[in-house]
């Protein structure tokens, strides 16, 4: 239950290589501020599925910077009911400027059993330097954060890509500079706790020696509409699966037309 948020997110797929300078015009068609998704974190041992926690991704407009960003926050928890074994409590938060989808700021403040890490970045993409709690740190250009990257691979365009193509991206965390990937698999419907879906699946490459296994075995659902509202996680871990769905949300920018029929 410590990677709860971590799971959400899927930045365990991470490993530390050169950069890519890829897609940095890329601008956003997927979401808007005022909107809310709530995700529950189910963990599977045999046949049953038991919830554990949930975390809520939001995003409201504000000014940083003189810039109009999106401030994304996203929070996650363990139920209090698993408080006792592994209480967390975990807050990332980006400011993503609006007209280019790059971060300007990233605050990550996590309590994990007792254990507490708080870092504040600033970043300067002109510059390409992020500036955290621990020092500055050279980037490349269009480096994004572990929020960000959520709602920039929102906007990519998967019609672009064949099944089994890569799709990367770079992503700062914990100072360093990770390459990111994502392997698109192609479309398909999905069954989730709040219904069934078209989707848009694809793979992260997850480094063995995580709570993960190591390979392309994590899949990942997003809605085959303009909003991509991820859907489902699924994943083995080093004991038993985890399943993450997608069990709310709130003021979408699009139809949720993917949606065929809900639970």
């Amino acid at each position: 239950m410590r990677y709860l948020l971590l799971i959400v997110l899927v930045i365990t797929c991470i490993q530390p290589v050169e950069a890519q300078n890829d897609f940095c015009s890329i601008r956003n068609s997927s979401f808007n501020a005022g909107e809310t998704i709530t995700f529950k974190v189910y963990y599977n041992l045999g046949k049953m599925y038991v919830g554990a926690g949930e975390a809520i991704f939001t995003s409201v407009l504000e000014r940083f910077a003189n810039r109009d960003v999106y401030h994304v926050t996203g929070d996650g928890k363990t139920y209090r009911a698993y408080d006792w074994i592994f209480k967390v409590r975990d807050k990332y938060e980006s400011f993503i400027d609006t007209a280019t989808l790059q971060p300007l700021k990233f605050l990550r403040n996590v309590n994990e059993g007792g254990y507490k890490i708080y870092n504040n970045v600033v970043f300067n993409q002109a510059g390409h330097q992020a500036i955290s709690t621990n020092g500055t740190f050279t980037v490349p250009p269009c480096v994004q954060d572990v929020i960000s990257a959520i709602y920039y691979a929102r906007n990519i365009d998967f019609s672009k890509y064949n099944a089994g193509d890569k799709i990367p991206f770079a992503m700062f965390l914990d100072d360093q500079v990770y390459n990111i990937y994502i392997r698109y698999m192609g479309k398909e419907e999905v069954d989730t706790k709040f219904g069934k879906f078209r989707a848009i699946k694809f793979k992260p490459l997850l480094i063995k020696g995580t709570i993960f296994e190591g390979g392309e075995k994590m899949s990942v659902w997003v809605s085959d509409d303009a909003n991509k509202v991820p859907l489902r996680i699924e994943s083995p871990i080093s004991v038993g699966n985890i399943v993450v769905d997608m069990i709310n949300y709130g003021h979408l920018r699009h139809p949720f037309t993917s949606l065929l029929s809900k639970k």
